[in-house]
């Protein structure tokens, strides 16, 4: 059986709790359930928790942004992984915004990714490189470090519940913003599978969800979802507006019914 297709919609630092709460409520009349699909929200750290009493359990799951990899301590401003058991199944660990603006290094999100696996979340690791080191033709090995450090705190078991993000630094609106080609893209994720393989072997690297992140909206999504290695999206600015991502969720829906997943409208 194949993977359900995983749909991420980071909302970064946007909306107060009363905006977050009408997008939610947009995406609930707009999002149906697809058992072959999975939705993902990532709203802001504030909202979390009004988020998941109006949530709809049956359609979307709720994700963090970010978290401290100490589960508890004299760390002021600081959110554990442990006080997040509760809220979400996903956290976002190490987003090139976080590595670039907020200097994590590889250490950093290295232990951000144990917390998480040790407090039960899976983690949504970010990896990807900069327009300057894909001009130097370093993709390859900066795909190879950041992987390689991240999990290497993991058993093989552990990995296969991870989720590793492409995300490639000059193809975010953020930055430079030019739209990756679909064949660069198949290209990263067969890399990033085969690290993985190479260091964990072929059974953990198959089971991996490797999705794709770099300004992705409903126009051009396809074009990356029927990717052999891709089994999904993190989409940003387009994840804000509820027509984008729920057409992002159709597209998805429309490509697991031509590829015979077998799945059904619950609603």
């Amino acid at each position: 059986m194949s993977k359900r297709i995983l749909i991420v919609g980071n909302w970064k630092m946007h909306l107060n709790a009363s905006q977050a709460s009408v997008l939610l409520h947009r995406l609930h009349e707009r999002i149906k359930i697809h058992r072959a699909i999975e939705v993902v929200l990532a709203p802001s750290m504030l909202v979390l928790q009004p988020l998941s009493m109006q949530l709809d359990r049956r359609k979307f799951r709720l994700a963090a942004q970010n978290a401290y990899h100490k589960d508890e301590g004299a760390f002021t401003g600081e959110v554990s992984f442990s006080m997040l058991q509760d809220l979400v199944h996903y956290v976002i660990i190490g987003h090139s915004e976080r590595r670039l603006h907020f200097e994590e290094g590889l250490e950093v999100v290295r232990d951000k990714v144990a917390s998480a696996v040790r407090n039960g979340i899976t983690p949504l690791l970010c990896v990807g490189e900069t327009g300057q080191e894909r001009h130097a033709g370093e993709t390859k090995q900066v795909l190879h470090d950041q992987i390689t450090t991240a999990l290497s705190n993991l058993t093989a078991d552990e990995i296969e519940e991870v989720v590793i993000a492409y995300e490639p630094v000059w193809a975010i609106s953020t930055f430079e913003g030019e739209i990756a080609k679909p064949d660069d893209v198949g290209l990263s994720l067969k890399f990033i599978r085969k690290q993985v393989a190479e260091l964990y072997g072929e059974k953990t690297a198959k089971a991996l969800r490797l999705l794709y992140g770099g300004s992705v909206d409903d126009q051009i999504v396809r074009g990356y979802l029927e990717l052999e290695d891709c089994d999904g999206v993190l989409v940003g600015g387009a994840s804000l507006n509820y027509h984008k991502f729920a057409g992002i969720v159709d597209v998805a829906y429309q490509l697991s019914q031509e590829r015979g997943d077998g799945d059904d409208n619950n609603t």
